[in-house]
């Protein structure tokens, strides 16, 4: 909302306080000024002048030689290149020593050898924007009203000595949409009187020479017309031109711009038509057909549908309701006769159509925050009086209404007591009586509440919480006691499962993993080569495009295609992980949650881990590699036991991917992307790894394992032994571990050879086993009975032999 600083002395005394001090109030109140703009932008010394004579110069085609009179003894000789000045007309003159926008100096001067004593001034050239200005301003020079004194101060004259400013508001605060509203505002800050315009209301004895009908109460409560006849359109006084200028929009004519002035004055909308070209003598307002069209007063043809609400002359649409006018019916030159209307529209439609259209008008802002229907009269009898004072003409008949209007002013009990509970104050019944009269909130006192009507103009106050608000805000934010919450404190700290999962953020971030963050939204097509069955997915029911329909139940497809992206972007090794959730709907009849959410670890790996130094080669990502970085997670979060059996799993490499177990139950998988799909992605080789984090978190020892430093030495014992290729080093060191009991603490694979000694089919895995018992010093003879067990519980079930 943009506030003339002059446009509101008219309504509160504030000529003792500067533009600069009034928004520091405002602002300190809630209020919020976001700028102050200088109508006047370095504009001096120019006063009204008349043109005497209008003369062609003498050695110039294009330019005129002009006597003007600024109010001195003799008149100025001006050299003038407007096309549009002529003689008799009252003018802008930059005399001798004026400044203008831009730094300009005027100053005496020869223009092709005739003396020019100033300068006659555009629009432009005074620092108007051209929006503001008609056409034929915009070409030539300002020719000002018959009315104004030669050498009356034309800052003044043009409300170039005004200051703007602009009010960011919130949504609630509709009332200061008018300059009225802001009138009230800014005097009970102040603590003020509001003067309110005197209107003539008009009233006539005779019916309105028209009827009003409307179809949809809930969407237009109240409608309101009268027909003025006689009119004469013209532009209008300098005044109002200034004051819309101030606050944004062009002057068009005289009744166009009072609709807009009464508009911005007392923040309800109001349209003029043409009344010859209303096509019979009713108004109905109603609900637009589907593919209904109309022409706005922007030329632009609108196509309508049900949910717009139109103005019709009982034929046709007229007026788009609330939001713009008709071309059809728009007030021009020949415009004698005009229907001037005044309604309440509910801002849901408004919104509604506004945004269908993308259409916002300044009316259409306004009633879609909502305006005071207390004012809807009040605005019509307004704009008819000054239509009478500066267009003329006479009211025929009285106001036509579709139903008398009532409204219901909301009755509100304030508690003293709360009020100072709940701000933390000490505020006496005197000082909260003398805000709401200062607010001008009419109250009753009952006993220890007050209850406080809220007028219609102030939407906003609906509850008890509301005036505590207003009560603060002229107390004055500042003013309102700093103090702590009452009642105990808890210490805010991480439960187990925040405390585990930052943890493995860190391992990861630790080791050279980046975290990324992937959408929860995916596509069963970009899923389906993860998945080993059909399941039915959790479908948005509105998506905003077939890519993101379903809720994912896997990350990986979203890792890949970050990947993809990184590696055409030249990003050759990567490394990443993402911890999130993954989202099921479970089939089963009787299930207590058909919906279930799974927090889940993924990763990604791919190129050099290591890259290529002068004294070493690159160490490409590889299955043993990704095996390692989760078993030091494990290790990190205390788990022991976890197994890893080759698996066939969709979307990985047959024969490079493995199952991880724990106590038979399966915390995930981890591998190598399958070929046709490394190759469908353009991606080197690849390896990823998905768990279960529910399924991991629940499994961690949080409670160390500690050991003491052992008193006795340890023995150990190497053992090279062959077995068939189909063996694997875990299926033997389970059954060392089993056979060797509790006097094992420690196993190690520290060999694995095939070749060269070793028959074909067999291989040969030597391990370290480390023996060590607590309480005594180990004998020899223990060993080697443990030694003897395990060879022949190996030979017997893998048929391993000692690697001679």
């Amino acid at each position: 909302m943009l506030v003339s600083y002059n446009w509101l002395r008219n309504y509160v005394e504030i000529d003792d306080i500067s533009p600069a001090q009034l928004a520091e109030r405002l602002t300190r109140s809630g209020i919020e000024v976001d700028l102050i703009e200088e109508r006047n932008q370095g504009v001096s010394k120019i006063v009204v002048g008349k043109v005497l004579t209008c003369e062609a110069h003498p050695a110039a085609d294009r330019l005129h030689l002009c006597q003007v009179d600024v109010g001195e003894a003799e008149p100025y000789q001006i050299v003038c290149g407007a096309p549009n000045v002529a003689a008799n007309q009252k003018v802008v003159v930059a005399l001798p020593g004026a400044h203008l926008p831009g730094g300009i100096k005027i100053k005496k001067s020869k223009l092709r050898g005739v003396e020019s004593q100033g300068m006659i001034c555009s629009g432009d050239e005074l620092g108007i924007d051209e929006k503001y200005l008609s056409k034929e301003e915009q070409e030539g020079i300002l020719v000002l009203d018959d009315e104004v004194a030669v050498g009356t101060d034309a800052i003044a004259y043009l409300g170039l000595d005004d200051f703007i400013l602009d009010l960011d508001l919130t949504p609630n605060r509709s009332d200061c949409l008018s300059m009225i509203g802001v009138g009230y505002e800014v005097a009970a800050i102040l603590g003020r009187d509001v003067q309110l315009p005197q209107v003539d209301h008009h009233e006539e004895q005779q019916p309105a020479p028209i009827q009003v009908s409307v179809a949809a109460d809930s969407y237009c409560p109240y409608y309101s017309a009268r027909v003025i006849r006689g009119v004469k359109i013209q532009a209008s006084p300098q005044w109002l031109k200034n004051y819309l200028i101030a606050a944004g929009i062009r002057p068009i004519n005289v009744v166009v711009d009072i609709t807009n002035y009464v508009m911005l004055e007392y923040g309800q909308p109001l349209h003029a038509f043409d009344y010859k070209k209303v096509a019979s003598k009713q108004i109905h307002v109603r609900q637009a057909r589907a593919d209904e069209q109309l022409e706005t007063l922007d030329d632009q043809v609108r196509k309508l549908d049900e949910s717009m609400m139109v103005i019709t002359d009982g034929e046709r649409p007229i007026a788009l309701a609330g939001v713009m006018g008709g071309a059809n019916t728009e007030v021009d030159g020949e415009t004698t006769d005009i229907l001037l209307e005044s309604a309440l529209f509910t801002g849901i439609s408004i919104r509604r159509t506004a945004q269908k259209l993308g259409l916002r008008s300044e009316a259409s802002s306004r009633f879609e925050k909502g305006v005071d229907p207390n004012r809807v009269i009040p605005a019509l009898h307004r704009a008819t009086s000054l239509i009478l004072q500066y267009a003329g003409g006479a009211v025929e008949g009285g106001v036509a209404l579709n139903k008398p209007l009532d409204v219901e002013e909301k009755v509100i009990s304030l508690r003293l007591s709360r009020l100072n509970q709940v701000l933390g104050t000490a505020i006496d019944q005197g000082q909260v009586e003398e805000y709401l009269r200062r607010l001008q909130f009419p109250y009753e006192v009952q006993g220890e509440n007050i209850l406080v009507t809220a007028p219609s103009r102030r939407p906003d106050i609906s509850i008890e919480e509301d005036l505590f608000e207003e009560v603060a805000r002229l107390y004055g934010y500042d003013y309102v006691p700093t103090t702590l919450p009452k009642g105990g404190n808890t210490a805010g700290s991480l439960n187990t499962e925040q405390r585990l999962t930052r943890g493995i953020h860190h391992y990861f971030a630790q080791h050279g993993l980046s975290e990324v963050i992937t959408y929860s939204l995916s596509s069963p097509e970009e899923e389906q080569a993860f998945i080993d069955k059909e399941m039915e997915r959790i479908a948005l029911a509105m998506p905003l495009s077939n890519d993101r329909r379903t809720l994912r139940t896997t990350l990986l497809p979203s890792l890949l295609q970050v990947a993809q992206y990184n590696v055409s972007h030249q990003l050759k090794q990567l490394a990443m992980f993402e911890i999130g959730k993954l989202f099921f709907h479970h089939e089963q009849e009787g299930a207590s949650e058909p919906y279930e959410e799974r927090k889940t670890l993924a990763g990604i790996l791919l190129g050099d881990w290591l890259p290529k130094g002068w004294n070493q080669g690159a160490e490409a990502v590889d299955f043993f590699l990704v095996k390692g970085l989760l078993e030091g997670l494990f290790a990190q979060l205390g788990i022991v036991g976890v197994t890893y059996e080759q698996t066939q799993q969709a979307g990985f490499h047959p024969g490079r991917t493995a199952k991880l177990t724990w106590n038979e139950q399966t915390l995930g998988v981890m591998g190598q992307l399958h070929p046709s799909i490394q190759k469908e992605k353009d991606l080197p080789v690849t390896y990823l790894f998905q768990l279960d984090l529910a399924n991991l978190l629940a499994i961690v020892q949080e409670e160390p394992d500690y050991q003491p430093v052992p008193r006795y030495p340890a023995v150990q014992r190497d053992l090279a032994l062959v077995v068939s290729t189909d063996v694997t080093a875990d299926q033997m060191k389970q059954t060392i571990q089993a056979e060797a009991g509790g006097l094992l603490e420690e196993i190690r694979l520290f060999d694995l050879y095939a070749g060269k000694g070793v028959e074909d089919g067999k291989k040969s895995l030597a391990y370290t086993l480390l023996f060590r018992n607590r309480e005594q010093t180990l004998q020899e003879e223990e060993v080697s009975t443990i030694i003897h067990r395990i060879l022949e519980a190996l030979a017997e079930k893998y048929g391993a032999q000692l690697r001679a």
